[in-house]
């Protein structure tokens, strides 16, 4: 069998939404296959590679890669002038002769861009499938002719304190908190002072209020409810997927891996919330959800949104990995990571901060609206001894809203850092290949002290499909 790699991709051709069909070896599908008696030009020269990542900061991570074209005499030239920016790519695997439905989706994503490494070559830049939701959450302004005409409509995903609503209408006194259906309202504020003169309309998430406010009005709000009110991690980020951003860009159900989420769905039921009352990103607003619990947005092979979530001990039947899996004396220590003697996350944001508030509220009220976050945090005095660390933490803001909850991740991150944690990196064999992004595996090897074996997750993969290799990272 001679493996054989298959690209289809569409690029704007004349103003044409053109799908190009490209491949290592010269493919032909037959009259059976879908598509059907197509011909894939052998123009893979070679650099179909992707980096897959879990990013360790909290930050969003694309899955990224290069596809090397031929170029020789400039037969491609006028490629140059096509428009590829954020048309679909898809990647396969399989055998030359075999049928296209045997052939293996190895990555579907985006094209970022066209290039050129040097004069014979040409490449095609990819972004995975989140590059489509690379846009902002919603740009719906107002409009009419009041002071907030040009102010984008708020949205509030969850449950969220203390927020400043938009004043939709001078006139008779209305505010809005969300542009569409909400759960609740669950307090108004004058100044500080909660206040019932309002009238609520759940429906347009709206209230109007039948007295002339004294100074700033602040409410606290559940939010987004479309037909059900929901304040979870997974079943947010799906809720933003697919009913916000670029219409024409937004996820769809089969764009979901649903079992993995709805799997997260169960395993973590936290309560957040967050206010938009801007142009916010589809994905940073997303990866901010799942950051607050130690978890990160990424996209399959497959082309599905999930969510993972870095835990120690890991996860499922760890893969045992050895030296015969590897290239020989590829193994190495990328970095180690700091040791970490406590954890301090903020918590429930105040989302107005009022200072000097001259109302009639108890103090202890004043010192809450004067605050953005409550905080908890989760120490280790034992490890601050030994590895003569400073007591204070940097504080780590989430949109987690119950002091519970963030005190128990506080102590489950805390738990994961509070002990030395190393990166190794090496070259596997084609066996590895089949490796994803959060995997248990075992290393066993005579070096580094894995002469026992040691468990971690696989965090980095840089598959080489042509070649069969992969780079793989894995922390410990």
């Amino acid at each position: 069998m001679i493996p054989c790699i298959l690209v289809e991709v569409i690029a704007s051709i004349a103003g044409v939404e053109t799908t190009l069909y490209l491949s290592t070896k010269g493919y032909v599908s037959g009259a059976a296959d879908n598509p059907a008696n197509t011909v894939y030009m052998p123009a893979i020269a070679g650099g179909v590679q992707v980096t897959e990542e879990i990013s360790l900061d909290g930050s969003a991570a694309m899955s990224y890669g290069d596809i090397e074209l031929y170029n020789v005499s400039g037969e491609r030239d006028g490629w140059l002038d096509y428009v590829w920016s954020n048309r679909t790519v898809k990647v396969f695997n399989g055998n030359l002769g075999a049928a296209r439905s045997s052939f293996t989706l190895l990555f579907d994503g985006v094209v970022d861009d066209i290039g050129s490494s040097s004069r014979d070559r040409i490449n095609l830049k990819i972004r995975d499938k989140l590059q489509r939701l690379n846009c902002p959450v919603s740009d719906t302004k107002l409009g009419g002719t009041t002071a907030n005409a040009d102010m984008v409509l708020p949205l509030v995903f969850g449950e969220v304190c203390n927020i400043t609503p938009l004043l939709t209408n001078p006139a008779t006194l209305e505010y809005q908190v969300h542009n569409g259906a909400i759960e609740s309202i669950i307090e108004v504020r004058d100044n500080g002072v909660p206040i019932t003169t309002f009238t609520a309309n759940l429906t347009t998430g709206k209230f109007v209020l039948t007295i002339a406010p004294a100074g700033v009005i602040t409410c606290s709000v559940q939010g987004s409810k479309q037909s059900t009110y929901i304040n979870t991690v997974s079943s947010l980020i799906q809720r933003l997927a697919t009913a916000y951003g670029k219409l024409s860009t937004r996820f769809v159900a089969g764009d979901l891996d649903i079992i993995a989420l709805a799997t997260f769905e169960s395993a973590h039921t936290q309560a957040v919330g967050t206010y938009l009352s801007g142009r916010e990103n589809v994905i940073t607003t997303m990866q901010e959800l799942a950051a607050s619990i130690g978890a990160q947005v990424v996209i399959t092979r497959a082309g599905k949104l999930s969510l993972l979530q870095i835990a120690f001990p890991p996860l499922g039947v760890a893969t045992a990995i050895t030296n015969v899996d590897m290239v020989q004396s590829s193994l190495h220590i990328v970095r180690r990571l700091p040791v970490k003697s406590s954890v301090k996350f903020g918590y429930c944001k105040n989302w107005t901060v009022q200072n000097n508030l001259q109302t009639g509220i108890p103090e202890s009220s004043k010192n809450l609206l004067n605050t953005e976050f409550l905080t908890v945090t989760s120490s280790n005095a034992t490890v601050a001894a030994n590895y003569k660390l400073d007591a204070e933490p940097v504080q780590v803001n989430t949109v987690l809203i119950n002091t519970t909850e963030a005190t128990a991740e506080a102590e489950r991150q805390l738990a994961i850092y509070s002990v030395p944690r190393t990166i190794y990196g090496f070259e596997g064999f084609s066996r590895c290949l089949d490796l994803v992004l959060g995997q248990a595996v075992t290393l066993t090897h005579s070096r580094f002290g894995l002469n026992a074996g040691k468990t971690g997750i696989v965090t980095k993969l840089q598959p080489d499909w042509i070649n069969f290799r992969v780079q793989i990272e894995v922390m410990i």
